[in-house]
């Protein structure tokens, strides 16, 4: 996702909220939107719909490409009494769909936990001013509110990023918010023990099931969530889209005139393609390297490649400035998937240069790199 410099105490932002990114839209969706929304939504179901995955005749862009059918499955949960939960590989878009949402439903994603070993309940919930604790005791004044408790006492949504690093104990701290919508505060007076959910909150929370440190999470949190599959792109055009639109925003971002061809971004096309699923689109088996081949990834090559291309180059994008910037991103797991990167040029890409143009731009690279 793309985002703009939005000024800050010290200067612009390197990347703004997709609630600052997109305010234009959504005004403009809010103002036209006649459909019914749901209590403490921003934005009707169908509003909410138009913002994430695009409307052109309403002049708003898409945002996440994929299965359109899994958008409104999720909207659909955030309506109900249970949470939502974004499972998948890294890199598939999961957070950025988690923020587009509650950017239009809540009109902020602000409301964060950021899953680690690291996390405990005060980081999720609340915490204590200890000096006013111990000054005037448990009061609200003395309360910190955090993510949690903010949403609940806001009325939005709260996101829940990477919840499977988190420790179990930990995270079935949520069992309770998900079912009863009500969070205890045993420390207050008893008028404040209890806060309960306005409407419009709801939990949204991402897990990457292919990661290192991965843990389960409990049968009881589970049953509190909807659990949607966000997979890789498989349709070229998305792709060719995706990455054609995400690079030019980047590079208009950085004051780059530089943009990738379509020769280039059908090479990143095929060669993500090729390594992510093991075998080439007209049959040839490949080893795959355990890093993570996704879209994702092939923006941020393809970015690469053009920053290269722009200060290194004379500004145009080619297969051999695609290739010095794959090296790191298929070697950033294993160092040793450099003999399957190599076998990939020997065997794929070789002959696919006598087609000429970026293949054999990109495979003079890896020899001149390989010597």
């Amino acid at each position: 996702m793309s985002s703009t410099e939005v000024p800050g105490p010290a200067g612009p932002v390197l990347r703004a909220p997709a609630e600052q990114v997109y305010a234009t839209e959504l005004a403009a969706l809010a103002a036209a939107d006649a459909g019914a929304r749901p209590p403490g939504w921003r934005l009707s179901p169908r509003a909410v719909r138009s913002f994430v995955v695009g409307d052109r005749s309403a002049g708003v862009v898409p945002k996440f490409y994929g299965d359109n059918a899994l958008v409104e499955r999720c909207i659909v949960t955030l309506m109900s009494n249970r949470g939502l939960l974004l499972a998948g590989e890294p890199g598939t878009a999961k957070s950025m769909l988690s923020e587009l949402l509650s950017a239009a439903i809540s009109g902020t994603s602000g409301q964060v936990v950021q899953g680690s070993t690291g996390t405990t309940e005060d980081k999720i919930a609340y915490s204590w001013n200890y000096a006013l604790l111990l000054a005037e005791g448990p009061s609200q004044r003395a309360l910190v509110r955090g993510p949690l408790y903010t949403a609940m006492e806001t009325g939005t949504l709260c996101r829940f990023e990477e919840i499977t690093r988190v420790q179990p104990e930990i995270s079935d701290a949520l069992i309770g918010v998900l079912s009863d919508k009500a969070l205890h505060i045993p420390e207050l007076p008893d008028d404040d023990a209890i806060l309960f959910a306005r409407n419009g909150f709801n939990v949204i929370a991402t897990a990457n099931l292919r990661d290192r440190g991965v843990h389960e999470m409990s049968s009881a949190l589970k049953r509190r969530f909807n659990f949607e599959t966000v997979t890789p792109i498989r349709d070229r055009a998305l792709q060719a889209e995706l990455i054609t639109g995400q690079t030019a925003a980047l590079l208009t971002e950085a004051g780059v005139g530089t943009r990738l061809g379509e020769d280039v971004v059908a090479l990143l096309i095929d060669v993500f393609d090729d390594l992510r699923t093991g075998v080439t689109a007209d049959g040839v088996a490949v080893e795959r390297p355990a890093a993570v081949m996704s879209a994702a990834e092939a923006v941020a090559v393809g970015y690469a490649a053009a920053l290269d291309a722009h200060y290194f180059g004379d500004g145009a994008v080619d297969g051999n400035h695609v290739a010095r910037q794959l090296i790191g991103t298929v070697l950033k797991d294993n160092p040793d998937d450099a003999t399957k990167l190599d076998q990939y040029f020997d065997v794929v890409v070789r002959r696919r240069a006598k087609r000429g143009n970026a293949w054999s731009a990109a495979l003079a690279a890896h020899r001149e790199h390989t010597a």
